[in-house]
């Protein structure tokens, strides 16, 4: 476990935080990578159970850091905005540290496992298909609800 020393998330502003500490903040849950829909009426979002198709079996983007070229509309999380991704799960790291939460027993950053967030039934390894499998026109049918841990 990591001890109090070290929680820099729990010291420093989003915005004051290095580009390291930011991108430690991502628990590997790989949920910000499903496709989701939005009801035009009520703005809800809605996850479905298909996943970008450069998301390997680990949860890990294989294009990483050609993501934004490969992938147009791929957010690109930002300290600045993180207060407006309403549309993340719960349970990310972003978001939480954002609201001013904290972090779970199972984000890495606290049980210095990166295995921790899939073995806590976070990640959406083993839960998900590839949109290389799936019909653009048939992402309704693959709507998910995620049991909020």
């Amino acid at each position: 476990m990591t001890d109090s020393v070290n929680s820099f998330w729990k010291k420093k502003a989003l915005t004051e935080m290095s580009v390291e500490e930011w991108e430690s903040l991502c628990d590997g849950c790989a949920r910000c990578c499903l496709h989701k829909l939005e009801d035009e009426d009520s703005d809800e979002i809605f996850y479905t159970a298909v996943v970008c198709r450069y998301m390997d079996e680990n949860c890990h983007c294989t294009e990483y850091k050609e993501r934004s070229v490969l992938v147009p509309d791929c957010v690109h999380l930002t300290p600045v905005a993180a207060l407006d991704y309403k549309w993340l799960p719960k349970t990310c790291a972003y978001r939480t540290v954002a609201e001013g939460r904290e972090l779970l027993w199972w984000h890495p950053l606290v049980s210095g496992s990166t295995e921790t967030v899939h073995e806590a039934g976070i990640s959406i390894q083993d839960k998900c298909v590839s949109e290389l499998h799936v019909h653009p026109d048939s992402l309704e049918d693959q709507v998910i609800t995620w049991v909020e841990h």
